[in-house]
């Protein structure tokens, strides 16, 4: 057994979260993978703006307020450069990266991790990409988000095949404008009575998301402004409520967005067995098996050919289903946690 201590110093939200509102990926990412510590064995500790104690599913969550007070044989630092050596007892640190690592080029980062050394943690080929090699590090390190349980053990929709309804479930300033003139202008057009169901806002990004709520809230207003083409705006939903919609649904329709380093609305949604029609933005290719699970579309008249087709081929969804189900279910958040548990120093004397 290893003591594993994570730390985060974004959002508030606790163990609990998913279970009673929307967390967004890098949040709910933090959740998945330190319980599926907990339960291969270890002791984990989650350092972060948790709203007081909480003992839950083997995880202790606490105030970062307090400082980080626990011994560890690894140490996860999430995202914020402050944490980088907050725990210079650590036998090991990691520094866990989310997005697009352009970010870390600033000398608030670079002087820490030259100082300590992390093993850096990218999502997958295309995010280790933004990241020069020149850049101080004690590893680089490529371990993919798992997917939730919730969607790789979901039983998957059956026969018939569902109503011609398409979602789509991020950010809306991740290509939601775009998504919803196309969908308009040439999907709706091609099959009469067709939804678009939009599961967005500014909810799950917590404060963080206050400063681009404007923004968000005009794509999102556009979007609305669309009902009569079908397009139904909802709020974002708990996991096991999306869950369901996903189910209901015929394909998610996403744009992609260069920013996205492994995009878990789309990973969750080929789990539940729903194929996708994106674009060979950022992580995409990397989610969606062109072909195979889905479709990645070159460019805007091949995504509205490929969703039509997903939307009234019957024979054609049914294939894609199954490739979904197939390569969508390949890797969970214990294979993460394994990839993690590696990095933990072999003569760990909690062993």
């Amino acid at each position: 057994m290893a003591r594993i201590v994570l730390a985060d110093d974004g959002i508030a939200f606790d163990g609990r979260t998913p279970e009673v509102r929307p967390l967004g990926g890098a949040e709910s990412a933090v959740v998945n993978l330190v319980g599926a510590l907990a339960r291969r064995g270890h002791s984990v500790t989650v350092r972060n703006r948790c709203d007081g104690p909480l003992d839950h599913d083997g995880v202790a969550w606490r105030p970062i307020g307090e400082g980080i007070r626990e011994p560890a044989d690894l140490y996860i630092a999430n995202r914020g450069h402050r944490l980088i050596d907050a725990a210079p007892a650590a036998r090991r640190t990691a520094f866990w990266l989310h997005n697009p690592a352009g970010y870390i080029l600033k000398w608030r980062y670079l002087w820490r991790l030259w100082r300590v050394r992390p093993a850096l943690v990218f999502l997958g080929a295309y995010h280790a990409s933004t990241c020069p090699r020149w850049v101080p590090n004690g590893g680089r390190h490529t371990i993919p988000y798992g997917i939730d349980p919730l969607f790789r053990d979901a039983e998957p929709a059956a026969d018939p095949p569902p109503a011609p309804r398409a979602v789509f479930a991020s950010n809306p300033l991740r290509g939601l404008d775009w998504l919803v003139d196309v969908w308009a202008e040439r999907i709706r057009s091609a099959v009469p009575g067709a939804e678009l169901h939009i599961f967005s806002g500014t909810a799950p990004y917590g404060t963080h998301g206050d400063g681009k709520a404007d923004a968000m809230n005009a794509v999102l207003e556009k979007a609305a402004a669309l009902a009569g083409h079908g397009v139904v705006r909802r709020d974002p939903v708990p996991k096991p409520a999306l869950l369901d919609e996903l189910r209901s649904a015929r394909a998610l329709l996403y744009k992609g967005d260069v920013n996205e380093t492994f995009c878990l609305a789309v990973g969750e949604a080929q789990a539940a067995g729903l194929p996708a029609v994106v674009t060979p933005l950022g992580a995409m290719p990397e989610r969606v098996a062109d072909g195979v699970s889905g479709t990645v579309a070159a460019d805007e008249a091949a995504f509205a050919e490929a969703a039509v087709r997903l939307l009234t081929d019957d024979a054609h969804w049914r294939a894609q289903q199954a490739g979904a189900l197939r390569t969508g279910r390949a890797w969970g958040w214990d294979d993460a946690a394994a990839a993690f548990e590696a990095l933990v120093p072999e003569d760990d004397s909690c062993a």
